[in-house]
Formats: C-alpha cells, structure tokens, sequence
C-alpha cells in the first residue's frame, strides 16, 4: 500500500514535479536512431515526461530536439522543412536550427534584428546504442551517458526496439522487478494437466526467496528457487533494477537484455527493448526472432490533451484483449495471451493508466517493487533538498550484466561474497 501523496510523487514526472525533476537529472531515452534515418529526413512528434517536442536530423547528420510549437503563433514546427541546418516553419518561414536559434526570419524586414531576440527550447541530444538520447535538465548539470554494455557493442551485436504502452511508467517497470509472476502470468502446461501444475523454466515454486542488494546505481536482486529432484540446489535469477527506469533480465545464455520504461506524460511509455550478445553478431535467426514477438505499427497517436505523437503501437492491445485465445488458456497457457511481452503489458495496462496503489495488499515477494519505490520517492525528495542523484554523473556505474545460474543450496550473500563483483560487472 503506498499512499495517495507518495503516489502522486512517484508517478508524476511533468515539468516542475519532483519526479520529474529526478528524471531530467538523467539522459532519457527518446527514440530510436532509425527514426531518423538520413539527414534533412522528415522530422517526428515526440512527447517526453509531458512535453511535447519535434526530433529532425540536420544537413550535417545532428539531431535536434525542440518545442513542438514555433514561438512566432504557435504553429507545429512537425510540419516544418528539414533544410539547409534548420527546420523551418512552415506558416511565416522562421527557421530554428538544433540549439534552438531562430537563424532566419524572412517574413520581417531585411535590416530587423528581431531574430536574434528570439530562441526556442531545446535539448541537447546524443545517439548512443542505436537510441537518441536527450538531456533535460540544468544545462550546467548535464552528465555522461549511462555506459551500459549493450549499448557499448557493435551494432552487429545488438537490436533494439521502441513501442508505446499506455500505463505510468511505474507499472512497467515494477513488472521487471517481480520475479514472482513469472511461475504464473508466463508459464505453460501440458493438454490434461491441472493449471496449478504449470511451469516457468521448470520451476514449480511459486514463491522464491529475494535477496536484494542496494547499489549507487539502482539494485541487484536474486531470486532463489528449489532446482533438482531432490531440492538440494538453488536455481538463481539475478536480476538489475538501474535509475531510474531500466532493467537486466536474468537468463544464462546470449542473447541476453532487458527494458526501458520512460513516460510520454504520466499515462504513456515510451517503452524500449534491448537485446546484445557482446561476444559474437546477433544471427538473422535472432533478429527475426526478436522482432516477431513486436507486431508495431508506426503511427500517429492523438493523447487525452489533444497532442499528437509519433509512436508504434502494439497489434495486440486492450482493445482487443491482447488477443487472449480463453480456448488457449484451459489447455496450454496460464493465460491464453501470446508471448511474454504481451502477458505483461495486459496486467501492468489492466491496472489503469496510474494504479491506485492505496488498494494494494503487497506480500513477501514484492520486497524489489518495495525498495524501487522507497528509493525513487526518497531520491525525488532528496533532490528538492538540493541532494543530486549520483548514478547520474557516474556513467560507469552501469556496466553491470544479470546473471541466471543453478549452483549449491547457498546464500545469495554468500555467493557475491565468494565471487566477487565480477560476477554481476563487466568492463
């Protein structure tokens, strides 16, 4: 249970909230590189923490990230020309370049000094991982990027995708960080067997031990099950939670990943999925595997505000039930919706676009979700205290994997302690 005010801090990000002050402190993720894929490309709508915003790739290959909205009448610079270093809007000509400039004013007198008066929002941007990245906050506080490894590899090494999902960020991001579902939400069982006897990877367990261990940049948490006949091993799922909105999945072979969740505003995702193997190139089998469990459809989206957005929007949604197949769910699925990725953005989107969390009744596995909030209310209080976060000026933090393994019944304490830190970093 979380109260009314905490919830309200942790899922509002817009301009001047607390949140969203501790989410400007950080690069944010905001599209895809192949978004804009050439220079003097069409420019996209981009909403970020309640902003909304144009992203154009220059003449010389740069990418600006303005206010969607000319300063002279307001006009949606989306319908600009991307030409000759600048975006011009269309409606009287005034051209900005990707610092926020005016750099041509045609529509007042030749000898007018007026356009240098005039200077639009603008956010410095950064490609990185195959993503665009922007920076939103002070100017005199911009940090290094997040040196995650699946964005440090080659891009033959790495996929990446982007779609919309219409929840608070929190939703999708506590998803990552419950071990628990995953006997339940995603399991499977054989035609005659009882649901109840359904698995995940073979585990039956339906409640694993969690161990947490807080860090500079977020948590690593493992979740301990019973493995073998006789129970005497402990199958670990070693999972990162980093700040303020990315995950590790646990698994034990490459390719491996994990999720971005960053708000549009307060009741849309722009949600993100990484997936690298660090030692050798992604195969087309990979790739297309990666891909096929994504029907996205890019498209524009019109909010509740009456903004419109650029987005990818999922084939199986709420509208159609996500596709749930309930002949499906009586004889081989636990739920009867296709794909992991959809299963959890049925129950995270289920929940309402903000989770009224005053009605939750939280058990012993739901000690990750606990710390995450604890953490990221008490940051965003912190901030307002003049108390910066440090994860976001230390960029090497983040050169962290998860780990899945099988070992001896042991502590989770005791198994960092004998491996070392090595076992969860990489260089």
């Amino acid at each position: 249970m979380l109260s009314a005010y905490d919830n309200d801090i942790l899922t509002q990000t817009g301009p001047g909230t607390p949140m969203g002050d501790l989410f400007r402190r950080f690069w944010i993720p905001v599209a895809l590189a192949e978004e804009l894929p050439e220079p003097d490309c069409p420019p996209i709508r981009l909403k970020v923490l309640s902003e909304n915003l144009v992203a154009f790739r220059d003449t010389n290959g740069n990418v600006g990230l303005v206010d969607n909205f000319c300063p002279h009448r307001r006009a949606s610079l989306f319908f600009g020309r991307n030409e000759e270093c600048g975006l011009r809007c269309v409606y009287h000509g005034w051209k900005f370049d990707i610092d926020g400039n005016c750099v041509d004013m045609p529509s007042e007198p030749a000898e007018s000094n007026f356009k240098d008066k005039v200077k639009i929002t603008a956010y410095p941007t950064q490609e990185f991982g195959s993503v665009i990245w922007a920076y939103m906050g002070p100017a005199d506080l911009k940090p290094e990027l997040p040196q995650f490894e699946w964005a440090r590899v080659p891009d033959s090494h790495r996929m990446v995708t982007r779609w919309t999902q219409d929840s608070n960020f929190m939703q999708a991001v506590e998803g990552e960080i419950d071990s628990a579902h995953i006997n339940y939400l995603h399991s499977t069982f054989e035609k005659g067997q009882r649901a109840t006897e359904a698995q995940f990877a073979g585990s039956k367990k339906g409640a694993p031990d969690l161990t947490i261990k807080e860090t500079d940049y977020g948590f690593i948490y493992g979740a301990r099950r019973d493995a073998g006949e006789t129970g005497d091993a402990s199958w670990w799922r070693v999972t990162q939670w980093l700040l303020p909105a990315y995950s590790l999945i646990a698994n034990n072979s490459w390719p491996r990943g994990g999720h971005m969740y960053f708000p549009q505003d307060d009741e849309h995702i722009s949600a993100f999925e990484y997936s690298y193997n660090p030692e050798a190139p992604l195969t087309q089998e990979q790739r297309s595997l990666g891909r096929s469990k994504f029907k996205i459809f890019p498209t524009t989206h019109t909010l509740p505000d009456g903004s419109i957005t650029d987005t990818f929007r999922m084939e199986a949604n709420p509208e159609n039930d996500f596709l749930m197949d309930r002949t499906v769910q009586r004889e081989r699925s636990f739920t009867g919706i296709e794909g992991i990725r959809h299963q959890d953005m049925a129950m995270t989107q289920s929940m309402g676009l903000i989770s009224n969390r005053e009605g939750e009744h939280l058990g012993t596995t739901d000690k990750a979700i606990i710390t995450a909030r604890r953490r990221l209310i008490q940051m965003a209080k912190d901030l307002q205290e003049g108390i910066e976060p440090v994860a976001a000026t230390h960029g090497d933090l983040y050169k962290v994997r998860s780990i899945d393994f099988t070992a001896p019944q042991s502590d989770f304490t005791d198994f960092l302690e004998a491996n070392g830190e090595l076992a969860v970093a990489t260089e």
